[in-house]
């Protein structure tokens, strides 16, 4: 596994669009793959920054990542306690449809072939095919 670790700030958000320009340059990862792996780790990095960490600089995000031949796997860990992730409200029913905050992990569903969350709830694994 190949690691970065970012302090909490919004700003080393570009920090990872960076490592997946890097990666999908090196890989030659075409570009659907690359759009949706760019979006997702993206919103999943931002979600550790701002819902696990909630913004303490000192606090660290850990990503790792691995490329196989058909699949890249990225890793996120916050310094957080985690939360429920068994218990998410759908955004898209009528209820939840004007809320501004909820989608992150939904849009992340979407855009991954695989996603996973580990007990209690601050890592969260992404994977996409590519092949």
């Amino acid at each position: 596994m190949n690691r970065m670790t970012l302090k909490s700030e919004i700003q080393n958000i570009s920090l990872v669009e960076k490592l997946i320009d890097d990666i999908s340059a090196e890989y030659d990862i075409h570009s659907d793959v690359y759009g949706k792996l760019l979006l997702a780790v993206v919103e999943g990095v931002n979600n550790a920054i701002v819902h696990g960490n909630k913004m303490v600089k000192d606090k660290n995000v850990l990503i790792e990542y691995d490329i196989s031949d058909n699949e890249i796997e990225f890793c996120i860990t916050d310094s957080g306690e985690g939360f429920d992730f068994t218990n998410l409200p759908d955004p898209t029913t009528p209820e939840n449809i004007e809320r501004t905050h909820g989608r992150g992990i939904f849009l992340m569903n979407h855009l991954a072939d695989r996603m996973e969350f580990e007990h209690p709830g601050n890592k969260v694994k992404l994977y996409f095919n590519l092949s």
